[in-house]
Formats: structure tokens, C-alpha cells, sequence
């Protein structure tokens, strides 16, 4: 990894804000979001940050929230050798279908990609469901996502392939 600083924080208004401006700019709306029927083609739109906003008030944002969402924040030395901070993505815990277990997720912005920050954010993930009380962590991806896969095998999750492309991990694994 980079000499970056990897830090979750609780997402509030202000980290949303942020977190939408990083969607926008370094992801596609799929990566990110589930998919918005605003009939408006492929890319960011103003109706896809609108979506993208609401996806997260109605998740994390509100009274009851249905699972946590951090912003990922990674500290590193800018151009003038100063340390910057900058949202790099969202991480989230959300309730599994198994009792004591959480269900984590991730997306990291393309230019903070394969630079270890993923592996960090995982044990981030971790150490907060072990801190609410979690006996097991979940995790779901797809068998093309090569860098998702590795990054869970690393962590020593077992990995389960499905017949629909579906890979789910399990940590610890069972």
C-alpha cells in the first residue's frame, strides 16, 4: 500500500456530500448505487446524484437506519508533501440473514484502487462488527470481480462460488 492513512467515519450530511462529489467523479453509478430507472442513459446525471443521495437517506441517514454506512477517508501526502484527506468511497455493515452475523460492502473510487486500501477498509469492517457485537461477517461479490475475490481470500474468508456468478465469503469461515 501507499503511504496512505485509512480511516471510517460515520456518514453524515457533510461526508455525503463529499461522498456523492467521489461517486461522480471516480465511479460508475453500477458500482456504487443500486440501478435508478430515471431513463436517462449510461453515466452521471443530475437525476443519478439525486438517486445517489436518497439511496443514502432512506439506508443511513435516518431515524432507523437499516445498516451503517461509513465514508472510507484516506489521509496521504499531497503535491506539496502535506497530508490531504479525501473520500476514496463508502463501506457499510447491514443486518445478514444469519443471527449475530453482519453483512459488510465496499466501493472505492477507480483512482484509489490497487493500492491496498480495500485490505484496510476489510479490517476496518472487521474490527466494527466485532464492536456491535457480531459473531460472523458476510460478504458478497461476483466471480468477475478478480480484485474483490483476492481481497477476501487474503483476509481468510472462505469463499463459496454460486451457480449464478455469485461469490459469498464468510469470516471467520465456517
Amino acid at each position: 500500500m501507499s503511504s496512505a492513512h485509512v480511516a471510517l467515519r460515520p456518514l453524515d450530511e457533510a461526508l455525503l456530500d463529499a461522498l456523492a462529489a467521489t461517486a461522480a467523479a471516480d465511479a460508475d453509478p453500477g458500482e456504487v448505487m443500486p440501478p435508478a430507472e430515471d431513463g436517462s442513459g449510461p453515466g452521471w446525471t443530475d437525476a443519478r446524484r439525486e438517486a445517489f443521495v436518497r439511496f443514502h437517506h432512506s439506508r443511513s441517514l435516518r431515524a432507523d437506519p437499516v445498516e451503517s454506512v461509513y465514508a472510507v477517508l484516506v489521509t496521504e501526502p499531497g503535491e506539496d508533501g502535506r497530508p490531504r484527506e479525501a473520500v476514496a468511497g463508502a463501506a457499510r455493515l447491514a443486518p445478514a440473514p444469519e443471527p449475530g452475523a453482519v453483512e459488510a460492502g465496499l466501493w472505492l473510487g477507480r483512482s484509489h484502487r490497487g493500492r491496498g486500501i480495500g485490505t484496510a477498509v476489510f479490517a476496518l469492517l472487521l474490527d466494527e462488527a466485532r464492536a456491535a457485537g457480531a459473531a460472523r461477517l458476510l460478504a458478497r461479490t461476483h466471480e468477475t470481480n478478480a480484485a474483490a475475490r483476492r481481497l477476501l481470500a487474503a483476509a481468510g474468508t472462505g469463499l463459496e462460488f454460486h451457480g449464478d456468478g455469485t461469490v459469498t465469503a464468510w469470516w471467520p469461515p465456517a
